[in-house]
């Protein structure tokens, strides 16, 4: 009996040694794997924006993140705003209940750092303090605001949408006109050689410099790119193919009206995308002109 009583606590111990081992590797992997996603958001940003490891971005680029949240009870359904304001040299952080026509019913001062800002707990444990009880809260997307000495230099859009095989994921650029500055796959599981050109210049700067009046009705067709088409879509060989800046100026001007051109043997991949991008476009423009004329209407000062 005692020899089996030192077993059972000979395997409980080991037990708990191997928990805690696995414990505390997986809270550093877990670590490891969001700084990693972390960097690869800040690197696509920073792309999109036109920035790079040999032209880095300006240290006065400050990046405003507004989330949009649904608010549902008895009384309905409404759009609840986490916004940056800027208050006495610093920013703080508010909770807007919207209607659905656009007018402002509930602002809220939320205790939420910046640093807490950035999780999506601290964010829906401070909503949750504000609004009050019998409510039901989730976040459903986000747009940041890139801002360079104090004025919008672009829009940048997070977003998923259904594709050939799974999801989609996406991050759009609008510049503050709503023309697209620049569409970047960030995940997909498209197959390789045919939906999955979905990530290759050529097809997703096609999106590049198109207006939203263009985007609004964007149509995706067969027929195949143009050569030169292609060549000026590929911008990462520029440098390789000596094109001048009259011939990129030509060539914007001959194209940027053009509908999307398929991805040859992947026309599913590509409407998919094509639909995606129109479809957050539309909606964040929406969004944005909706908290523009929240702010019009109820006189805030320094919002994002």
């Amino acid at each position: 009996m005692k020899e089996i009583f030192k077993i059972a606590v000979a395997l409980t111990v080991s037990c708990l040694i191997a928990g805690g081992v696995m414990g505390g590797v997986f809270m550093a992997t877990a670590k490891a794997k969001k700084r990693n996603e972390l960097l690869n958001v800040q690197q696509t940003v920073a792309g999109l924006l036109g920035y790079s490891q040999a032209r880095p971005a300006p240290s006065n680029l400050k990046i405003r993140t507004i989330h949009r949240y649904i608010v549902e009870d008895e009384g309905g359904i409404r759009s609840g705003y986490l916004v940056p304001v800027f208050a006495a040299g610093k920013t703080e952080h508010e909770f807007w209940v919207v209607d659905l026509n656009g007018h402002l019913m509930n602002r809220h001062q939320l205790n939420l750092s910046p640093e807490r800002a950035s999780d999506e707990q601290d964010r829906r444990s401070a909503i949750a303090g504000v609004v009050g009880p019998r409510k039901t809260i989730r976040h459903a997307d986000e747009i940041s605001i890139a801002q360079l000495e104090g004025k919008r230099l672009a829009y940048i859009i997070p977003a998923k949408f259904p594709g050939y095989k799974n999801a989609i994921h996406v991050m759009v650029a609008l510049d503050p006109d709503f023309s697209v500055r620049g569409v970047e796959i960030t995940a997909h599981e498209e197959d390789p050689g045919l939906g999955g050109e979905i990530e290759k210049e050529y097809f997703k700067n096609q999106f590049q410099g198109k207006a939203f009046e263009k985007i609004k009705v964007l149509t995706v067709t067969k027929s195949p790119l143009a050569e030169e088409h292609k060549r000026y879509l590929e911008t990462k060989e520029w440098g390789k193919r000596a094109l001048s800046e009259q011939d990129i100026r030509g060539l914007r001007k001959k194209y940027q009206n053009e509908e999307i051109h398929a991805i040859s043997g992947a026309t599913i991949s590509s409407s998919a995308v094509a639909t995606g991008v129109k479809r957050i476009v539309r909606n964040s423009v929406h969004r944005i002109t909706l908290l523009e004329q929240v702010v019009r209407e109820n006189a805030i000062q320094g919002a994002f």
